[in-house]
This record gives structure tokens, C-alpha cells and sequence, in this order.
């Protein structure tokens, strides 16, 4: 019996499968606990246009994503820190520093999108690489200016 995977079930299929079945396996396990349908006509057709929806939320999503990348490499971002001599800080500069300051400028980055490898020491401009989307990678640069 053919069946239309819902979730992914382990070792059978995983979610918008097709696959072949045994019938007992998919009335009695697959069916009852809603894991599957049965792939008939009308659930192909609803299987088709729920990837293609998919499919264009993905494509919007990654053009939103270049969007942004293209307002942040334009942006600059100025934060103040106290410092010693040499002009290394006696604290650092986290992403979370980074992040904020980013939501007063009105951008939404959460914290963990910007891949600080550590926290910036020194005075002068950076550029922090921002991953907007697993294919999008802003860079912002980053000026720590003297308190």
C-alpha cells in the first residue's frame, strides 16, 4: 500500500515521502496514529502544492535575506569602550554588545547570528561576519571608538 508520510518515522520514511508499505503495518501503526495517509489522488495534489508553498517561502525568505545583507554592508556601527594603553580594552566587545546595538538601529539580529570567533579587544574597525541565512553572510563593520 502506498502511504504519504506526515512525520518522520524511523527506519520507514520521513516527512512528504511516498513509499510503499505493508497494509497491516499502515492501518493498524501509520494511519491510526496519524503518521501517514494513504496516497491516493486528491493527498498527491495536496502533497505537490504544500512543496511548491514550501519551495516559494524558501525562495522569499532567501531574497529577504540578500535584502538585509545589502542594508547591513552599508551600515556601520560605532561602539565606546574604555581602554589602556596601546589601545587595548580593559573589557570586550560581545555579540550581545553587537546585537543591541544593531536593534536600536533598527536591524533584528538575535545575538547568535553574529559569529564573533572572541570577543573584540582592541580599538579600531572590525568586520563581524552575520549569518542571515545558511546561504547569507553579512559582514558589518564595527568601530570601538575610545570612552
Amino acid at each position: 500500500m502506498k502511504v504519504i508520510f506526515l512525520k518522520d518515522v524511523k527506519g520507514k520514511g520521513k516527512n512528504g515521502e511516498v513509499k510503499e508499505v505493508s497494509e497491516g503495518y499502515a492501518h493498524n501503526y501509520l494511519l491510526p496514529k496519524k503518521l501517514a495517509v494513504e496516497a491516493n489522488k486528491g493527498n498527491l495534489k495536496q502533497l505537490e502544492n504544500k512543496k511548491k508553498n514550501d519551495q516559494k517561502r524558501v525562495q522569499e525568505e532567501l531574497e529577504e535575506a540578500k535584502q538585509l545583507r545589502e542594508q547591513l554592508e552599508k551600515t556601520e556601527i560605532a561602539l565606546l569602550a574604555k581602554s589602556g594603553d596601546g589601545g587595548r580594552l580593559f573589557g570586550s566587545i560581545t555579540s550581545k554588545q553587537i546585537a543591541q546595538e544593531l536593534k536600536q538601529k533598527g536591524f533584528k539580529i538575535d545575538k547568535r547570528k553574529v559569529e564573533l570567533t572572541d570577543p573584540i579587544r582592541a580599538l579600531g574597525y572590525t568586520n563581524v561576519p552575520i549569518k542571515l541565512h545558511h546561504e547569507v553572510t553579512a559582514t558589518l563593520k564595527v568601530h570601538v571608538k575610545e570612552q
